[in-house]
């Protein structure tokens, strides 16, 4: 894209016709306090040569490590083809669909991109994407809150083991709001959150809603039905956190328990969607039918025109619902529709069977890899209950040295556990998607047995 710079005669020329005398008269509204002033910690603009010679050294310094993180982000391979695809410029500067007849391709994909979210989560309805898992979690608790008007309270029961960074999200939005979030713990034998913590965490009032999150954070897979069951008994709404990958060999939630959880939601990185730097990333949000008119954000649907031709437009939601502010079901304005665009490619290309394969890699990637980490002494598993995809470990050393050691060995050894959960001080979180060889798994093993030889928990 071109860089079109303003002179200042291009300026005075539209402030003319808008009628001000300089730029800063178009923001009188905020008060003089509220302004940030100069950003004088910006440095001054480098040319763009220098600014490209600038990123490829720091780019350079990345070096090419080997990923053993997963907690939420996860380095799964990402057939070619779905970028070519993604980047073309039909999809890629693709603007927000208002206009159907100028926009069925869009709109077309999108709705390919719902129908397979709902097929995944065996679910009715599935939007057309959210700006990440986190806030895609926000947004189905206002929408549980709002729609169980049976509820005695605005509370919502959380699992301590869903992702840290989720509950700050959550918590962030939604308290503002008036909502209370607990936070139910998880057994310390099995990394679980049992069904009885919420009797008796339920109090008079009860609660609005109830996540659970298959697997949790840990990677350990929870009782979903019985939780489930549990939680409708008690007059909630259920919110299932979901990994789109584990969804191809774990139940999904529209089949948990007697009646299924209400609500989905989940993130979309796992579908195509690089590591890259941290984001941009996406989120999926479904539910029952009768709790589509309190989901957030665009749905789109098919219909036949005047001639009996397939067409697809917006459902549901007038444009006026991004202009309403405060009285809108949301403000969620823009999706990353590129996202869902290489997710819905990165799906068709796969196909159930494809997503089944590398669920189940993945899957036993980890195992391998856990009992090639646990033959040194010391390494053990936190937790004694099934897990997928990723495993938490105790480890006998401090875990900021020894993922420091293995960083400089080229190796991103995992996630330390204990920056959240320091209870459970000194350990990791690994996770070894369908990418990881056997020779990088036994390399990672080896390393950290040289690491942990040279190394003793202080006391």
């Amino acid at each position: 894209m071109p860089f079109v710079p303003h002179t200042p005669a291009d300026i005075a020329a539209m402030l003319g016709v808008i009628g001000v005398a300089a730029i800063d008269d178009l923001f009188d509204e905020i008060p003089a306090a509220l302004r940030i002033g100069e950003l004088a910690a910006i440095p001054t603009g480098m040319a763009e040569m220098d600014i490209a010679r600038l990123m490829q050294v720091r780019a350079r310094a990345d070096g090419e490590p080997v990923c053993f993180i997963g907690a939420g982000a996860y380095d799964h391979h990402i057939p070619a083809v779905v970028w070519q695809i993604a980047s073309r410029g039909e999809f890629y500067t693709a603007y927000t669909p208002y206009q159907a007849e100028a926009s069925q391709g869009t709109l077309q994909l999108l709705y390919e991109f719902q129908s397979m979210m709902t097929a995944l989560t065996a679910l009715d309805v599935s939007n057309a994407s959210l700006y990440d898992g986190a806030s895609a979690l926000a947004e189905a608790v206002l929408m549980a809150v709002r729609a169980n008007r049976k509820a005695k309270s605005s509370r919502v029961l959380v699992p301590r083991a869903l992702h840290p960074a989720y509950r700050r999200v959550l918590r962030g939005i939604v308290e503002p709001q008036g909502i209370e979030v607990v936070e139910a713990p998880f057994d310390r034998r099995g990394g679980h959150t049992p069904a009885a913590t919420l009797d008796s965490l339920a109090g008079a009032e009860g609660f609005a809603a109830v996540v659970i999150n298959q697997p949790n954070f840990f990677g350990v897979i929870e009782d979903a039905d019985e939780l489930t069951d549990a939680a409708h008994a008690q007059g909630a709404l259920v919110i299932g956190v979901v990994n789109p990958i584990a969804l191809a060999l774990l139940k999904p939630p529209g089949e948990w328990g007697t009646a299924g959880a209400d609500i989905a939601c989940g993130e979309v990185q796992p579908l195509g969607i690089p590591l890259s730097s941290g984001g941009p990333y996406a989120g999926f949000l479904c539910c029952k039918k009768d709790l589509v008119r309190q989901m957030p954000g665009r749905i789109i649907g098919r219909t036949l025109d005047l001639d009996g031709k397939p067409g697809f437009t917006l459902t549901l939601q007038a444009r006026e619902q991004h202009i309403r502010r405060g009285k809108a079901t949301s403000n969620i304005c823009t999706n990353q529709g590129l996202l869902a665009t290489a997710a819905t490619i990165h799906m068709a290309i796969l196909g159930a069977e494809g997503l089944e394969r590398v669920a189940a890699a993945s899957h036993a990637n980890t195992r391998q890899l856990t009992a090639l980490l646990c033959k040194t002494a010391g390494v053990e598993p936190l937790f004694d209950r099934p897990c997928f995809h990723e495993q938490a470990l105790h480890l006998p050393a401090p875990t900021a040295d020894v993922l420091r050691s293995l960083a400089a060995d080229t190796i991103l050894g995992g996630f330390d556990l204990g920056l959240d959960y320091p209870e459970l001080d000194p350990a990791l979180l690994v996770c070894a998607t369908e990418l990881r060889t056997a020779e990088e798994m036994e390399h990672y093993a080896a390393k950290l047995a040289e690491i942990i030889a040279s190394q003793t928990v202080p006391g």
